[in-house]
């Protein structure tokens, strides 16, 4: 099974070829440059550089939140848009699902998170069982402070391209117990997209949407006033 992977969910741009079990090839950029120009050069380009055609992939796997608003939306639009197309399967993945692969094989907890400002983050806590990753607890955008209280009393690794700004405080709460990797560890990779969705039931095309757990702030806004010009009749 050929699988293209396809992450503009943070600052990450990332594409990843497989075949079957095997990564034919991936390209990754980790640099603040708009996602919707360079995606499918990208694509294409690696597609030429493994020798591979459209009509030769047989599933779409892509990043969908929470992250950027923007750039979930860019990411799991191209990915619908080939798989309609190409009349081919579409799987969406939690961004902090592909992350948390960055921790595999780690025997405890794992924590990815993304910055959320004014002290939130989107985080989830996850285990390495049976070569995969699993959940094991629900997705959520909350106060760092306020998660790091409610952890487990084990060690948890922290993932995050964020990691500096929560690094302090993660370690003023936990102590020895929080294991921070260096470098390239907290940055995810698409072949771990890739691998995550391959095997996962495949989503409806057209109702595949963006997983932001929490709404943009213009939209709720909007929300808002909506409601309130409801109430005043």
């Amino acid at each position: 099974m050929n699988v293209l992977a396809i992450d503009t969910s943070n600052q990450i741009l990332g594409v990843a070829l497989l075949k079957d079990d095997a990564l034919l090839g991936e390209t990754v950029t980790n640099i603040k440059k708009n996602h919707s120009v360079r995606l499918m050069p990208a694509i294409d380009q690696l597609m030429r550089d493994v020798n591979m055609s459209s009509d030769q992939l047989d599933r779409i796997v892509a990043a969908k939140g929470p992250g950027s608003y923007t750039g979930v939306r860019i990411g799991l639009t191209t990915a619908k848009s080939m798989a309609w197309a190409l009349n081919i399967p579409v799987v969406g993945v939690s961004s902090l699902e592909a992350l948390a692969y960055q921790g595999r094989f780690f025997n405890s907890y794992i924590c990815p998170f993304f910055d959320a400002r004014r002290g939130l983050v989107y985080t989830g806590l996850y285990q390495w069982q049976n070569n995969r990753i699993v959940p094991v607890s629900e997705e959520q955008n909350i106060l760092m402070e306020e998660w790091l209280l409610n952890l487990p009393q084990e060690n948890i690794m922290f993932l995050s391209q964020d990691i500096n700004l929560h690094r302090k405080e993660i370690e003023q709460h936990l102590g020895v117990r929080a294991i921070i990797p260096d470098g390239s560890a907290h940055l995810p990779n698409p072949a771990h997209l890739a691998f995550a969705g391959m095997n996962k039931q495949p989503d409806e095309t057209h109702t595949l949407v963006p997983n932001y757990i929490r709404l943009a702030e213009a939209e709720a806004n909007w929300l808002q006033w909506q409601k309130g010009k409801q109430d005043n009749g």
